[in-house]
């Protein structure tokens, strides 16, 4: 048995919003570790312009070194064709124990979209919502937005929120800002020896 957080993402590139969510959802729901999960192809950037897999993973691995209880998979990076959510907690579902509870952790802007997604009712069966606070975002947006079953499983936590966003990283770094303070050192150097986001 085990509480295990997902966190699936862009990621592109992580930054510290992402990692201060992850610990806090860790900290608040007792969870054995979290486990970030960077998408090979994101199913709502279709068509948009995001770093090769490679880059985002690399970002990744290189936030996370210093936390023993985050862990980063390649799940969904090895697998071919877009990375829908409910196919990657499908196949931890059967490399897990039985009793393990899974907990996906996102924004509450996010899960907002919920209905959207794939197969979003079987999703659901299959773990439970962490809904990470967002400004303008409350649990009566929630309620207007989704049925009364899927915000059984959505549980909404408020956490100090850096207005951190990987599209203003970007934008950033392509106009030759800072971006110390915005992502991990490591990130930072990684991103400037890569040469991304500079186009």
């Amino acid at each position: 048995m085990g509480r295990i957080g997902i966190m699936g993402g862009t990621f592109d590139p992580i930054h510290y919003g992402h990692l201060i969510a992850a610990e806090e959802a860790r900290q608040i729901f007792c969870l054995d570790k979290v486990i970030f999960i960077p998408a090979k192809i994101p199913p709502h950037k279709l068509g948009h312009n995001i770093s090769d897999p490679e880059h985002r993973y690399r970002m990744v691995l290189l936030a996370t070194l210093d936390n023993p209880l985050f862990e980063v998979s390649r799940i969904e990076i090895d697998r071919e064709g877009v990375s829908y959510s409910v196919d990657t907690v499908r196949e931890l579902r059967n490399e897990l124990e039985e009793k393990t509870e899974l907990f996906f952790i996102t924004g509450v802007d996010i899960v907002a979209d919920l209905k959207t997604w794939k197969d979003p009712e079987l999703l659901l069966s299959m773990c439970s919502f962490i809904a990470v606070s967002r400004a303008g975002y409350s649990l009566e947006v929630l309620k207007t937005k989704l049925p009364r079953e899927f915000l059984s499983k959505i549980n909404i936590i408020e956490i100090p929120s850096p207005p951190i966003s990987s599209t203003d990283i970007r934008r950033r770094v392509r106009h030759r800002k800072t971006i110390k303070y915005l992502v991990p050192p490591l990130v930072e150097n990684y991103i400037r020896k890569a040469g991304l986001y500079l186009i």
